[in-house]
């Protein structure tokens, strides 16, 4: 019969022991290879060394050679009740965001403390960290209990201060174990040793830990990768790939994508050399096609519509650990990494700076800098979909990116989106310096017989929509209307920079009593929204051209591929004077 498994990561200050642990656990549950332990001890002896069984981890050259551990080693050891993976994460201050891509993966934690030296900075740090990725399950082994002559007031002294610091970060630690590594006490059997002590072995506490709920069972997240298009011997699949991060899924299933909020079902699951499969669950690396075309945009959110839903915002709240050697500071473009998304992001408002030293709390603070650990305010360019940690972990973690190395890690706390997002703010503070002109918008209608708007064609590239454009800027001006067409490319910055330059130019444009033409590739819901509120007071019509990028309800007319230019034209022409912008002379 197949035992459960699971994932255990071990923490602590460089030197206080944690090799030593997982190599007596190892050991001692008859885990290492067959004649590995004598093989090391060998080696031990031929060069004079006496043995350690930390040595049993020391695979690499490097880390023999400075004593420090300074990636994440993963060791498998099993007991009677199940099969480990343990973490051995690094402990020099060095290596702190390795032991957090370790950490992130465990469901349980044993944080190893030093009898002999007694709690240290990085003993507080990994507590930080620990805390901030969500992990409950905990136990303190106060190593090197040998050392102090197995002495109960050292073990009381050092239970009750990490106790309280514990405390103060919000970990309630399921037990404290006090061993020696290196002798065995306490590791797989209770040591005569510390006849003083009433509670489990350390095998023994890692069997009682919860195993986490099943990932199965959770509400289904797949973020999306890429989406691949085939075109070969008639084949017109559009196959959505990516990892399940949680939850199930069957054909036939309803499901939604977010953040663009596009609807469809799975018509068929993909997956290379297997049997077709009519459903499939967390883990897979899989493929979909969907029962509609809509457009999927890499790193969307694939979720089923009757689960529960994730959070869509460009603005939350999240603990951050910042491991980056320069500051984080506000207003800076930083990436953000989340599952498949990838977009920028701001750090807008620092809530609390937490120094793990010295347990220090400073909330003027306008930087984190180094090993800082911040409760903080990001806001991204455009939505994302996130999960809170506490209600789902791993569509909650993420990591920020500067000058293309991973510089933080975070989890979300709580949604904050709210109308003073850094584009609400900067809007109304246009608009009330934003000094009227003496010419109302009905004196422009009742002399050039149009009103003023700015017109958006969308689709895909190279369809034809700038000869839409240019035609109908021709035809326009043709008739009387001052109208100009922008063409996006001559602001090509970025794919937010340009979005935001094109509104504040349309504000001016239109505001002057003009018609303004463009045409963007690939618009989305938020792209659109975007340049709605950048615009107003004045208004925006949307046209898209050919495959629709955007709900029927966000366009006002769709013109399909196969289109001519000059039916194109007429049909905008004839939406024109429907809204109206072309006036008759009853709506004057």
């Amino acid at each position: 019969m197949h035992k459960e498994q699971m994932n255990i990561v071990i923490v602590g200050h460089v030197d206080h022991g944690k090799s030593t642990v997982i190599g007596r656990l190892l050991a001692d549950t008859k885990s290492l290879p067959e004649g590995k332990l004598e093989q090391v001890k060998a080696m031990c002896a031929g060069n004079s060394k006496p043995f350690e069984y930390a040595f049993l981890l020391d695979a690499l050259k490097d880390e023999q050679a400075q004593g420090i551990t300074i990636d994440i080693a993963r060791c498998f050891f099993k007991s009677k009740k199940r099969d480990y993976i343990i973490l051995d994460a690094p402990g020099h201050i060095e290596f702190l965001k390795n032991m957090v891509t370790g950490a992130a993966r465990a469901e349980a934690v044993l944080l190893v403390i030093d009898a002999n030296e007694g709690i240290q900075e990085n003993s507080k740090r990994h507590g930080y960290m620990v805390s901030m990725l969500g992990l409950k399950q905990v136990t303190v082994l106060i190593n090197k209990m040998d050392l102090v002559d197995y002495n109960q007031n050292v073990f009381k002294k050092i239970k009750k201060e990490y106790s309280l610091f514990l405390k103060q970060i919000n970990i309630d630690p399921v037990s404290f174990i006090p061993i020696s590594a290196r002798e065995g006490d306490n590791i797989t059997s209770i040591s005569d040793k510390l006849t003083w002590y009433d509670g489990l072995s350390v095998l023994d506490q890692l069997d009682k830990f919860q195993k986490s709920l099943p990932l199965g069972i959770l509400p289904f997240r797949f973020p999306v990768q890429d989406v691949y298009k085939f075109t070969e011997q008639n084949d017109n699949r559009r196959i959505v790939a990516g990892t399940i991060e949680t939850g199930e899924i069957s054909v036939g299933d309803k499901v939604k994508f977010l953040p663009s909020q596009k609807i469809s079902a799975i018509k068929s699951i993909e997956a290379f050399n297997t049997p077709r499969k009519i459903d499939t669950g967390t883990g897979e690396s899989i493929g979909f096609t969907l029962t509609t075309h809509i457009y999927i945009r890499p790193g969307e959110m694939m979720v089923r519509v009757n689960d529960e839903q994730p959070y869509v915002s460009t603005r939350f709240k999240a603990n951050i650990f910042w491991v980056g050697k320069d500051s984080m500071i506000k207003n800076k473009n930083y990436k953000l990494k989340m599952a498949a998304d990838r977009t920028p992001v701001k750090l807008v408002e620092i809530k609390n700076v937490l120094d793990t030293s010295d347990l220090t709390s400073d909330r003027n603070k306008q930087q984190i800098d180094e090993n800082d650990v911040a409760e903080c305010v990001f806001e991204t360019v455009k939505p994302i979909a996130f999960d809170l940690t506490s209600e789902l972990e791993n569509t909650s973690r993420f990591v920020i990116v500067d000058n293309f190395e991973i510089a933080g890690g975070g989890i979300i706390l709580e949604d904050t989106f709210i109308k003073g997002s850094i584009l609400g703010k900067h809007i109304k503070e246009r608009e009330s310096i934003w000094e009227k002109r003496s010419i109302t918008t009905n004196e422009i209608s009742e002399t050039y017989r149009y009103k003023t708007k700015f017109i958006v064609l969308t689709g895909q590239s190279n369809i034809g929509k700038r000869k839409i454009a240019k035609t109908l800027e021709k035809k326009l001006f043709e008739a009387g209307i001052n109208v100009y067409y922008l063409s996006i490319n001559s602001l090509k910055l970025g794919s937010d920079v340009h979005i935001r330059r094109l509104g504040e130019l349309a504000r001016v444009i239109t505001d002057s009593g003009q018609l303004l033409i463009t045409t963007i590739d690939n618009a989305d819901k938020h792209d659109i929204n975007k340049l709605k509120l950048l615009n107003e007071p004045n208004n925006i019509l949307v046209i898209s051209v050919g495959e629709n990028t955007l709900n029927e309800l966000e366009v006002n007319l769709h013109l399909e591929k196969d289109e001519t230019i000059n039916n194109a034209v007429d049909k905008i022409y004839q939406l024109f004077k429907e809204k109206p912008v072309i006036l008759e002379q009853s709506q004057l």
